[in-house]
């Protein structure tokens, strides 16, 4: 779990982060002025650190001269009110990776702390890819159905080649672990595996993360940075979620591909890049070029060779499969004693309707595995996944303690629905739910909705 270190003097603020943060999985850990903030830098190691400029007894630019003078290089991102954006500035030239204006955008402090933990450098960016290439290795494709039989075949022939590769299929259903397996049965194994999920980033940040940007470009374009075309130079950029690009993008990945050239934002020298392309969606890509919102030629050029992989209601036989390796490595991961599965309690696992897939899937075993003794049994399927409790065996009404606890039973079912559907895009959800994101967050706070 990645570690970040919040320096602020101000309690709200470092509330509000605290909360977007561990939300999103980080371990967070505070300081209230620069002098205990500089203490916790120096005995402790982060992977990024939000730094407040204006604090009682060290401001920020003490806390940055501290810790560089004593060889922390620990990414730093600058907190900054509009009177010190100069500061800011002067900041990110004595070594701070960025900084965000108060009150920070939630996208923008997202990605720019993401970006930070990348430490903008190739080098830093390999030994993260060679993380996730070592992990995916280890991570199999489990199932013996016709169609994952299939796949698997596919792999095998495409993988070698030079051809790209577009992935379609549900949300959770694995397109992720069909374009690793890409890239690792192709000669470009060794370089890097560059992931892009295109629905996660703004639309006005786009081209910025794919081709990179200039020096200047843009109001905290404050160093020139590389792209993800740039940084999988020699390996494999995977384009998730290539339906939701904007068709400016578009356009310029399209030349991208045509003339293997890219341009950094802000830029006018051409780039000569050496990437294979693999895409993947789980839209209608015809559908979307019939309404104006996908580019048909674009279309063409990623979809050489198109995998489709099926939902797991088209590949009820795995379940039993997947649910085991997924105890064994959820155990593993946990550090505790394997447990097993009931051979009925499977049965009703492999009977459920899965709308959200594989990692639907994986999100039940996990909370089988929490709540339940030695063995996971029908009981515990009855009780600890919820949509059993409807739409399989029916509702036992006894359970609820009055009118109010059966609503936010209820409720929860329905926004864990959704959440699933969106593959925890809490934007897209709140969309879909027609509340607001802070909204949402509250009510999966309130809930214990955590995606697993």
């Amino acid at each position: 779990m990645p570690r970040i270190l919040l320096v602020d003097d101000e309690r709200p603020n470092r509330r509000v982060l605290r909360e977007i943060f561990e939300f999103e999985k980080f371990e967070v850990e505070e300081a209230e002025d620069g002098e205990i903030g500089l203490t916790k830098i120096l005995s402790t190691d982060y992977d990024v650190i939000l730094l407040d400029i204006k604090m009682p007894k060290k401001d920020g630019m003490e806390v940055l001269d501290g810790m560089r003078a004593a060889g922390k290089d620990t990414p730093v991102v600058v907190l900054s009110g509009h009177g010190n954006i100069e500061t800011a500035i002067e900041a990110v030239k004595k070594g701070a990776y960025d900084y965000v204006p108060k009150p920070p955008d939630l996208n923008r402090i997202l990605i720019t702390v993401r970006n930070a933990m990348e430490k903008s450098s190739l080098v830093t960016e390999t030994k993260t890819l060679r993380k996730k290439i070592s992990s995916s290795k280890t991570r199999e494709m489990v199932g013996s159905s016709l169609p994952m039989l299939k796949i698997k075949e596919m792999i095998d022939k495409v993988g070698p080649t030079e051809a790209r590769v577009l992935i379609t299929g549900d949300n959770g259903s694995g397109k992720e672990l069909v374009a690793r397996w890409l890239h690792e049965k192709s000669n470009r194994a060794n370089g890097p595996l560059i992931e892009v999920n295109c629905a996660a980033i703004p639309s006005e940040l786009i081209e910025s993360e794919l081709f990179g940007h200039e020096k200047g470009a843009f109001t905290s374009a404050v160093k020139t940075r590389l792209g993800k075309f740039e940084q999988a130079e020699g390996g494999t950029l995977f384009l998730d979620e290539i339906g939701d690009m904007s068709l400016n993008a578009q356009a310029k990945v399209l030349r991208a591909l045509q003339e293997n050239t890219i341009t950094k934002v802000g830029g006018e020298k051409d780039i000569k890049v050496n990437v294979r392309v693999l895409a993947a969606t789980n839209k209608d890509l015809h559908k979307e070029i019939e309404a104006g919102r996908f580019r048909m030629d674009l279309y063409h050029r990623l979809s050489v060779i198109e995998i489709k992989v099926p939902s797991l209601n088209q590949r009820k036989e795995d379940i039993p499969l997947l649910a085991k390796y997924f105890l064994t490595d959820i155990c593993n991961e946990y550090a505790m004693p394997e447990k097993e599965f009931d051979e009925d309690a499977l049965e009703l696992l492999k009977n459920r309707n899965w709308t959200g897939n594989i990692r639907e899937l994986r999100n039940i075993v996990e909370r089988l595995i929490i709540m339940s003794g030695k063995s996971i049994t029908v009981d515990d399927v009855k009780d600890y996944v919820s949509s059993f409790s409807l739409s399989t065996v029916g509702v036992d009404f006894d359970k609820f303690n009055g009118l109010n606890q059966f609503s936010d039973y209820m409720k929860r079912m329905f926004i864990e629905n959704f959440l699933e559907k969106e593959s925890w895009n809490v934007t897209k959800t709140a969309e879909r739910l027609l509340i607001s994101k802070v909204e949402l967050n509250e009510l999966m706070t309130n809930y214990g909705l955590i995606k697993r």
